[in-house]
């Protein structure tokens, strides 16, 4: 048991850069598959502008895609600026205040 619970650590960056991974992979999916919708759609309805409703379904799929892992993204950064001292007082690069 406690072998298992040492090498814990070192496989949890390998999972998080995985799922960094996947968002790209997610977004590309995302509109191939509604781009499939769209030429399904196209084929049975035998209309050529419904491919459009297919595409605009897998774009609004990956910006999803995007939008959920910016908010898990933003909750981490949180966790981390409460649980560690260091990132606590982090203020933007590039303020509104001009000092010169």
């Amino acid at each position: 048991m406690a072998e298992i619970k040492d090498k814990a650590p070192r496989i949890k960056p390998i999972v998080e850069g995985v799922n960094s991974l996947s968002l790209g992979v997610s977004i590309v999916v995302a509109i191939l598959m509604g781009v499939g919708i769209g030429i399904g759609l196209q084929k049975l309805f035998d209309v050529k502008w419904v491919l459009w409703i297919g595409v605009f379904i897998g774009v609004a799929a990956a910006g999803l895609n995007i939008f959920k892992a910016y908010k898990k993204q933003m909750k981490e950064f949180e966790d981390l600026k409460r649980d560690n001292p260091r990132y606590q007082d982090q203020t933007a690069l590039y303020g509104d205040d001009d000092n010169d």
